[in-house]
């Protein structure tokens, strides 16, 4: 089997050595670096990593003095929808809030529409283009939701699509059936209806064709009640789909405490928080995932993530990549945005994009950090840069390489 030695290595920012599948509160700021370091690839996986004279091996890649990292893990995506809301977008600089735009058939109901029309294999281009981006931001992580369907066959489609990305791309992509994303309109004065069908139809048919590794449920005001979020877990769970939830985006519903309290994987948004929130959070299993491209694009506020990470929970950041509320899936920038705006130090939000976000789409034994036997799937910056450059200077172009699964991309 191939193997390859980065040399000439600034520093490899390992995030974790110990074998641990994801780092809470005060275990985020101190992971272990090696200065001076090399890299041995042998196949799809880290063989060995040290300091000093390299060994050899079958290729030697000259890192020039760039920082080795793990690729980014984005847990929390909507990277498969049709078209794009651009139109929104204007309505939104004339001060239109979220709501005003859904409550006019904008937001989810738009791409729904959108999505439905739209067949398969338009759609699998579609969201080929945008991966194929993202991987050169440096992702080889990702979740990917269906909810923009909001009909059987749609969701169906919408995860087809993601479970082919996953056959073809050398990115580890795992799914999530959001068919609680927000009522269809045929179902206007239905609700009850519709969630029937999500239990008896959709769910039935997902599980059929193994479509989905998670549950995930828009638990809003004006969506999804409590209670509705709840029986949709229940019957998730029988066919083995643990939850992964929107939770808290505009308003807290005492969804974090219900979730934490039934093992949901990982609660999503957490931008509107109360004491007892943060309270269940703390010490728990279940990973607080905090989107701060959102939070930016749509001038709502962020995350309270340094109040999660002083009081021991599990955090990890991803980029809600949506067509309507965070059109971004750029990694880079949700490093930087944890920095700025959620007060999170370097060591905490490189923890936070990597192995954390792994965790919470359960893939960290084999991605999220520099481990001997994991996935060789790591960035290379460029010359020059330190742990602290790359949120510090936000927006510039820092990655020199991207390897996935032990290839190598320039970027």
């Amino acid at each position: 089997m191939k193997q390859t030695c980065i040399h000439h290595l600034s520093q490899i920012l390992h995030i974790e050595d110990q074998g641990r599948l994801k780092l809470r509160g005060t275990e985020m700021q101190h992971f272990p670096l090696s200065e001076h370091a090399w890299l041995l690839v042998e196949g799809s996986r880290i063989k060995d990593f040290g300091t000093g004279t390299p060994p050899q091996a079958d290729e030697q890649v000259d890192a020039k003095g760039g920082m080795l990292l793990p690729c980014w893990a984005d847990s929390h995506s909507h990277l498969v929808y049709a078209g794009s809301r651009e139109d929104e977008f204007t309505l939104k600089l004339r001060g239109y809030s979220y709501q005003q735009i859904a409550r006019q058939g904008g937001g989810i109901i738009n791409s729904a529409l959108k999505l439905r029309q739209t067949e398969e294999e338009t759609l699998y281009q579609q969201a080929a283009a945008r991966l194929n981006e993202l991987i050169t931001l440096g992702t080889g992580v990702l979740e990917i939701k269906s909810g923009y369907g909001l009909d059987t066959e749609s969701e169906l489609k919408m995860l087809r699509v993601a479970r082919r990305l996953d056959q073809d791309f050398p990115v580890a992509i795992r799914t999530s059936f959001l068919g609680a994303h927000a009522i269809p309109p045929e179902f206007k004065n239905e609700r009850d209806a519709y969630l029937k069908r999500i239990k008896t139809e959709m769910l039935p048919a997902i599980a059929a064709e193994k479509l989905a590794d998670y549950l995930d449920v828009f638990c809003e005001e004006g969506y999804f009640t409590l209670q509705e979020t709840l029986d949709l877990m229940e019957a998730g769970a029988q066919y083995a789909l643990p939850a992964k939830l929107h939770l808290n985006q505009f308003t807290s519903l005492g969804g974090v405490p219900a979730a934490v309290a039934r093992k949901a994987r990982s609660v999503d948004h957490l931008e509107v928080m109360e004491p007892a929130d943060i309270e269940a959070l703390a010490h728990s299993d279940t990973i607080a995932t905090a989107l701060p491209g959102c939070s930016h694009y749509l001038g709502i506020p962020y995350t309270p993530a340094r109040e999660l990470i002083d009081r021991e929970a599990v955090v990890a950041v991803a980029t809600d990549f949506n067509p309507g509320s965070a059109p971004s899936g750029n990694m880079n920038l949700m490093l930087a945005l944890a920095c700025t705006k959620m007060r999170l130090t370097p060591e905490e939000a490189y923890t936070a994009c990597t192995l954390n976000g792994a965790a919470a789409v359960d893939l960290s034994a084999d991605y999220g950090s520099i481990e001997r036997g994991k996935v060789a799937s790591f960035l290379i910056t460029k010359p020059g840069r330190r742990p602290a450059s790359l949120p510090y200077h936000w927006g510039h172009p820092h990655l020199a390489q991207v390897w996935l699964q032990g290839q190598a991309r320039q970027v």
